[in-house]
C-alpha cells in the first residue's frame, strides 16, 4: 500500500508539480490551494504525511499547524517555504514540524524526507 500525501500550497503550478512528481514515484497524492480547503478534508480523510506551504494568504502553514494540534490530529508534517525568515524553521519544528525544506525543494531531499516519515524507502517509480 502507498502512502497518502497531501500537499497544501497556495500556488497551483507547485501543487501540481508535487503531484506529479509524487505520483510518479506511486505516491497516492491530494491537494488542497489553502489551509481552510484542507482542515475540512481531515474529517473525512487521514493523510500520513503532509507537505505545507508556510506562506499562504488566510489561513498560513503555521494556523494550520495549530489548528492540526489544538484539535489532537498527529501526522508528520513537511514545512515548505520560498520566503525563509530568521526562526521560521525553529518555531515550526517547536510547533511539531518533522522536516524544513526551502524552495525550490530538491527532488531527493523531498522524497528522502517523505520516506523518513511514512516509514517506506525507497519509494519506487511506477
Amino acid at each position: 500500500m502507498f502512502p497518502l500525501i497531501a500537499v497544501v500550497d497556495d500556488d497551483a503550478s507547485i501543487r501540481m508539480a508535487l503531484q506529479r512528481l509524487l505520483t510518479s514515484y506511486g505516491v497516492d497524492v491530494r491537494t488542497f490551494a489553502s489551509g481552510q480547503e484542507f482542515i475540512a478534508s481531515v474529517a473525512t480523510h487521514r493523510p500520513d504525511c503532509l507537505i505545507l506551504d508556510m506562506d499562504m494568504p488566510g489561513m498560513t502553514g503555521a494556523d494550520v499547524q495549530q489548528a492540526l494540534a489544538e484539535s489532537g490530529t498527529r501526522m508528520p508534517i513537511i514545512i515548505i517555504t520560498g520566503h525563509d525568515a530568521p526562526h521560521t524553521e525553529a518555531r515550526c519544528r517547536a510547533a511539531g514540524a518533522a522536516a524544513y525544506l526551502r524552495k525550490p525543494i530538491e527532488e531527493t531531499a523531498l522524497l528522502d524526507t517523505i520516506a523518513g516519515c511514512v516509514g517506506s524507502r525507497p519509494l519506487g517509480r511506477r
